[in-house]
């Protein structure tokens, strides 16, 4: 009986001390460069309503066995997760939230036919199932002129019992403008959208160095173009045509809806075409490129400082990590590495100080004005590659332009965090429930951006 007990014990305090080491993490806001770290803490984060319930079983185990150090490692291990579950399945602030963005009334504008699979909470042990959707993969949608290259897509359509909404939500996955690819942990979102009636647009566009930023933003506009000459099709509406992506993929999206009759930004071969776009969502994504330079520390690991010893940056995904992710590793083009993933400099042609006006040029706080759509911010307290605060500033620019937009700042949070473990991940159901019922105002209300302003005003004066 004694060596049970021992064995329970060494069980109990092993798993217990790592998930309490672990812990620790969620209190770290990380900085580039630090790619271990910040997968430690988005899996520590996604996996912490388990964490919690392993903080019950060890407390139960040190109380059994009588050992009171098991049982104060349980304890801290349950409180400690617990509060983190419940702090980042809060709404946003009332400063910003839909109230604010869209007025007192605005659930009472989403049909109820949509929302037969919305989340009915902010926090669930699990991603409920759904039907499952049609999927048709790499589509081409355009070809860049001079040459025979094609740009691929997915396309997510409704399960066949899903009456179609009529909006398309045209997606623009994370890269850090460098590296990966469509199709990258977004299944159970784009599951659950389609559900809804949605059809999902999943875009793989060109990446640095093959192109620049300018031929970034063009490849979207070419996939808005695409997805409205197709509308009978895919039975969407023209003019429900919602844009978005995860964090470059949200810069993206940011710089082509608020650039839409700007010609600057205008494909070549797509002159007079119609770019316009009913709202626009942004993951984690860039609004200020001068800004994010300085926060992921690229002065020091891309440039030279007098007087300042310049930091190693990292080349490659730690092993552990590229085991795990097998075939898909080579796939999304994780072995190009990390040199230059996300640098600026090559991209932009100099540093900050040396071209000022092409940061500005491709920073979406730039490009703010009364007839941008209503935009939906969602991004993490911690995230160690696109700063918060650069958020904030752009949903004060919008508030200024009485542009309709939510944000929701995430505590604890860091980037990519909705691409890990979305099925059981607390946070990633929390941006799910902004997303899907932001997407289904998109759906109901033909109110135009300052009709919405107007109403959210007068709320606010009664308020």
């Amino acid at each position: 009986m004694e060596i049970v007990i021992i064995i329970l014990q060494i069980i109990a305090g092993v798993l217990g001390g790592l998930t309490a080491l672990m812990s620790l993490s969620l209190f770290m806001q990380f900085q580039w460069p630090a790619p271990a770290f910040w997968i430690l803490k988005i899996y520590t984060s996604a996996l912490s309503p388990l964490f919690a319930l392993l903080g019950v079983l060890c407390t139960t185990a040190g109380l059994t066995t009588g050992s009171i150090f098991i049982s104060l490692i349980g304890i801290y291990n349950m409180f400690v997760f617990s509060i983190h579950v419940f702090r980042i399945t809060r709404p946003p602030a009332s400063s910003s939230n839909f109230e604010k963005a869209f007025g007192a009334n605005w659930k009472n504008r989403i049909s109820s036919k949509q929302k037969n699979h919305f989340l009915q909470t902010r926090f669930l042990l699990r991603l409920p199932v759904v039907p499952d959707p049609r999927l048709e993969q790499n589509i081409p949608f355009a070809t860049i002129p001079g040459t025979n290259q094609q740009l691929l897509c997915d396309i997510w359509q409704p399960p066949p019992a899903i009456a179609p909404s009529g909006l398309a939500f045209i997606y623009m996955h994370g890269s850090a403008w460098y590296m990966l690819d469509k199709d990258l942990g977004t299944r159970p979102f784009f599951s659950h959208l389609t559900a809804q009636g949605h059809v999902i647009m999943d875009v793989a566009y060109r990446l640095a160095p093959e192109t620049d930023m300018m031929g970034m933003v063009n490849d979207v506009k070419r996939a808005i173009v695409w997805m409205k000459e197709n509308v009978k099709t895919y039975k969407v509406d023209p003019k429900k045509i919602v844009v978005g992506g995860g964090s470059a993929g949200g810069q993206l999206a940011l710089m082509t809806a608020y650039t839409a009759h700007n010609a600057q930004f205008t494909p070549p071969e797509l002159q007079g075409k119609d770019f316009s776009v009913r709202a626009v969502i942004s993951l984690y994504g860039p609004t200020d490129l001068k800004a994010m330079y300085y926060h992921t520390n690229q002065h020091l690991t891309t440039r030279s400082t007098p007087g300042q010893p310049k930091k190693k940056a990292p080349t490659k995904m730690p092993e552990w990590v590229k085991k795990s992710m097998g075939k898909d590793y080579y796939r999304l083009k994780f072995d190009k590495g990390f040199v230059n993933a996300g640098a600026f400099a090559p991209l932009m042609g100099g540093h900050p100080d040396e071209h000022p006006d092409a940061y500005a040029l491709f920073s979406p706080v730039s490009h703010v004005h009364s007839g941008c759509p209503p935009t939906l911010l969602i991004h993490g307290e911690h995230d160690l590659m696109a700063p918060a605060k650069t958020t904030h500033f752009l949903h004060s620019r919008l508030a200024e332009e009485k542009v309709p937009a939510v944000l929701h700042i995430l505590p604890q949070t860091d980037h990519a965090f909705d691409l890990i473990l979305p099925k059981i991940n607390p946070s990633a159901h929390n941006a799910i429930y902004d997303v899907e019922r932001f997407l289904a105002l998109q759906v109901k209300t033909l109110k135009t951006g300052k009709k919405v302003a107007k109403e959210v005003e007068e709320y606010q004066l009664d308020y």
